[in-house]
């Protein structure tokens, strides 16, 4: 092995990228580029039963939203190609037949029938299941037997009794494991295709990876991957297991918590920035040491080290991201936030699919008009709806404010003013409303909210002035009409 790094992030192609996997593949880059190595994609597909077709192009296309980039992978090859398990089939044999040859390793034919009746039995005596290793000393009689009566064996490792597993973990420090109540585990099924503890560590070796950046849910697999890195004479790369990530009430996040969106692609379809959801996952467990919050990718390879990396659960705030992610829309392009909100406003039914020039640039400056107030881009439909009513409700403290004797002179003398202004933009209804509180004598609150309220149905708002420029001259005066009736 190297001292070159060189980590990797090793999905199995299920579905969609999950926040999880986004953070472990986040933190892998990070380190290869702030340690000038390499980032390998690779993909382990070995348990073919929860493929799903599109799962590859799922896990590359979220992380290129992310803004990540990648050495080797599928997509451009590599010096240590293929990046499938299911392709690299033969390139495992080897190494089964070394594991046998020198009895670490051993064929197995118990029956999925034997196996059940031994974990029950063990299970009523109050034992933690595990095998009992039946099949380890098998004469060359029985094992003949058994393959007349056409038995597929597994091959299962010889684990080493009364032995402690330690090693160092980047984040853990100090950990170790007793291999009893490992038992003999399984690492070639009966189909031939190997097991994940057993791929992993010959991927893991034949690639050259110096660093394993993965989640706390692997840390119980480590000691059988070391078991089987010593017995084949591999260099042990340096670990590092992840925090749990939890959801807002502290429980484990499950890909069943509905209490958050849970693949990346969804705030890609919401309309958050990738730069924002970057930002926010890598915080995830990770501590820059400072108060700043607020880091470009740049910023972030710069700065990042597995020695911040948290031993305790990071927790997944949605409001926070929701906070990160309005700080990234505010100094954004106003022209890129308007090609992400758009589209939300066409799905919704309010602009038409195809736009004409127009209609884009009056849309493209209603964004623009709530960009400091959005989250996310899909946000634009709830906070722009009064700009698509027919009619207008109030609620009670509104209805209050409509009440008083000087609303009906205020909106009289501005409908007045609309009617006779020969043009109609933002700088021209400033000075309307200037003109308003001339004749009428009515000035600040009780002058531009009740045109607010009347106009919008809100008591509050974006500058006025841009609103109802946008609302346009012939709603405000159709809305004036309503009021006055």
């Amino acid at each position: 092995m190297s001292n070159h790094v060189r980590v990797r992030y090793a999905p199995s192609p299920t579905g969609h990228l999950h926040i999880g996997g986004a953070r472990t593949a986040l933190f892998d880059y990070l380190f290869a580029r702030h340690e000038g190595g390499k980032f390998i994609i690779r993909f382990e597909d070995t348990d073919q039963t929860r493929h799903v077709e599109t799962g590859v192009d799922n896990q590359l296309d979220g992380l290129r939203w992310l803004g990540v980039d990648w050495d080797e992978s599928v997509d451009i090859g590599g010096p240590y190609a293929p990046y499938r398990q299911m392709e690299r089939l033969e390139l495992y044999q080897p190494y089964v037949q070394q594991l046998i040859q020198d009895g670490n390793a051993y064929y197995c034919y118990c029956s999925e029938e034997d196996l059940e009746t031994e974990r029950a039995a063990q299970e009523a005596q109050g034992e933690m299941p595990s095998y009992s290793g039946k099949c380890r000393h098998l004469t060359v009689d029985q094992i003949e037997a058994y393959r007349a009566e056409n038995r597929k064996p597994t091959i299962r490792f010889r684990v080493t009794e009364n032995q402690t597993i330690s090693f160092t973990d980047r984040i853990r420090e100090h950990v170790e494991f007793e291999s009893n109540g490992i038992g003999d585990f399984i690492i070639v099924r009966p189909d031939g295709i190997p097991t994940y503890n057993f791929a992993v560590i010959l991927d893991d070796h034949l690639m050259d990876i110096t660093h394993v950046i993965r989640g706390e849910e692997h840390l119980s697999n480590t000691p059988r991957q070391i078991m089987l890195y010593e017995a084949l004479g591999f260099a042990i790369p340096q670990f590092a297991h992840l925090s749990l990530i939890l959801n807002q009430d502290r429980k484990k996040m499950s890909k069943r918590d509905e209490s958050i969106m849970q693949f990346i692609e969804q705030y890609r379809d919401q309309g958050y920035l990738p730069e924002a959801v970057l930002n926010f996952i890598v915080l995830l467990g990770w501590s820059p040491g400072g108060e700043e919050e607020i880091f470009t990718k740049e910023q972030l390879i710069e700065q990042f080290n597995m020695d911040r990396l948290s031993k305790s659960p990071a927790v997944f705030d949605t409001e926070k991201l929701k906070w990160m992610s309005n700080q990234y829309i505010k100094k954004a392009d106003p022209a890129r936030i308007a090609v992400l909100a758009i589209p939300h406003l066409q799905k919704a039914g309010l602009l038409p699919v195809e736009l004409d020039d127009e209609t884009r640039t009056w849309a493209t400056e209603l964004v623009a008009l709530y960009q400091e107030q959005l989250n996310y881009a899909a946000e634009i439909v709830e906070l722009t709806s009064l700009f698509f009513k027919d009619s207008l409700e109030y609620d009670e403290e509104a209805n209050q404010e409509l009440a008083g004797d000087h609303v009906p002179v205020v909106l009289d003398s501005f409908r007045r003013q609309v009617e006779a202004a020969p043009i109609y933009t933002p700088e021209a209804i400033g000075v309307m409303l200037k003109h308003v509180q001339a004749e009428t004598g009515f000035k600040g609150k009780l002058l531009f909210m009740s045109i607010r309220i009347a106009l919008t149905g809100q008591m509050h708002g974006r500058d006025l002035n841009r609103t109802l420029y946008l609302l346009g001259k012939d709603t405000v005066l159709n809305r004036l009409q309503v009021r006055a009736l």
